[in-house]
């Protein structure tokens, strides 16, 4: 595919984000099933909760990432410039979209290169896993990490996605091997992640045997990738074909145990519809050690401040959870077990 191609698929998928529906109409993210035990004796001030933590040995305000969207056009640089700064001012960290085009195109790479925005974040690069089968080896990961001063790198994984786009890359066998050599040769961490189906429990066992530094289970029930395919399709049979996967794929909050029964002790990324500081909570306490927000957060880039606010408001929801369920510290909100609502 060509550059300009690349980035017109970019631009369209912000677009269909932003103003059609591409959400699942049966399947949710699992997480509605689920409730904290309300403590009237929460046995600590508010203001004595912290939402502190470390992941990938990197500070934390509190435990949530801007999820990897977007970049390789002049529109989407400055919704990743946005992101960086409003990452920077509120302490959390940021994940870069898909940079394979940020190593042919020295345009593309500018809309990538948001450190000097975000000089302390947690700042993850992003690849498709995929394209280790296109001729992309070890070395250019580690290009990409250094072209942008990443402190890991994202491989994602999007096997149905790619299926349905007419000029998805769809070479997916042998590719563990292929992750397994990026593992064994970058100095950073490698954090696998799935775009929106989930993770399956025999996913995660193969990646952490492969190397992988961290899982992120992306589970099924916040934005359909098929739904946004549909609506990039040009003509019938394209459609059609891709709306018949509307909701297909695990719900976050079931790859989030599951993978966790798998992987007891691996560092945890959850993502996959999580909306609100409530929706981290759960996740967290159903075994996520941070979770990553995408459309709430793109849905608020109109600027900095409304971003910012928005990033506040999951905050402080996520703050105020802890005080009513009695966990005053990230540390106990992972140990709080949750009601199953029937």
């Amino acid at each position: 595919m060509t550059d300009s191609q690349t980035s017109t698929r970019k631009d369209e998928h912000i677009r269909i984000n932003l103003e059609e529906d591409v959400s699942f109409d049966q399947m949710t993210t699992g997480l509605e099933r689920y409730r904290f035990v309300h403590q009237a004796l929460p046995e600590c001030d508010l203001s004595d909760v912290d939402t502190t933590t470390r992941f990938l040995d990197h500070p934390l305000a509190f435990p949530v990432l801007i999820a990897s969207m977007t970049g390789g056009t002049e529109w989407t640089g400055r919704i990743n410039r946005m992101f960086a700064e409003v990452a920077q001012a509120a302490g959390i960290g940021m994940g870069l979209g898909s940079m394979r085009v940020a190593l042919e195109d020295p345009q593309a790479l500018m809309t990538f290169q948001v450190r000097r925005y975000a000089p302390d974040i947690l700042l993850l690069a992003n690849l498709g896993a995929v394209q280790l089968n296109y001729g992309y080896g070890p070395d250019a990961c580690r290009r990409l990490v250094d072209l942008v001063e990443a402190d890991g790198l994202f491989l994602h994984l999007n096997p149905l996605q790619e299926a349905l786009q007419p000029e998805g890359d769809t070479r997916f066998g042998g590719l563990v091997r292929q992750i397994e050599a990026v593992c064994r040769a970058l100095e950073v961490p490698v954090i696998v992640k799935e775009v929106g189906a989930g993770l399956s429990a025999e996913a995660a066992r193969m990646l952490m045997e492969a190397g992988v530094a961290a899982l992120d289970v992306a589970g099924a029930g916040g934005t359909s990738w098929s739904q946004v395919e549909m609506h990039r399709g040009r003509n019938t049979v394209q459609r059609e074909v891709a709306a018949a996967f509307r909701n297909w794929g695990i719900p976050t909050a079931q790859a989030i145990r599951n993978v966790r029964q798998v992987a007891p002790t691996h560092p945890l990324i959850a993502s996959g519809g999580l909306r609100t500081g409530v929706d981290v909570a759960k996740a967290l306490a159903l075994g996520a050690d941070v979770a990553t927000m995408a459309a709430v957060l793109l849905q608020a880039a109109d600027s900095p401040q409304t971003l910012y606010e928005r990033i506040e408001i999951i905050r402080r929801q996520l703050t105020i959870t802890m005080f009513a369920a009695g966990a005053p510290t990230i540390a106990r909100l992972k140990q709080t077990l949750l009601e199953t609502v029937t």
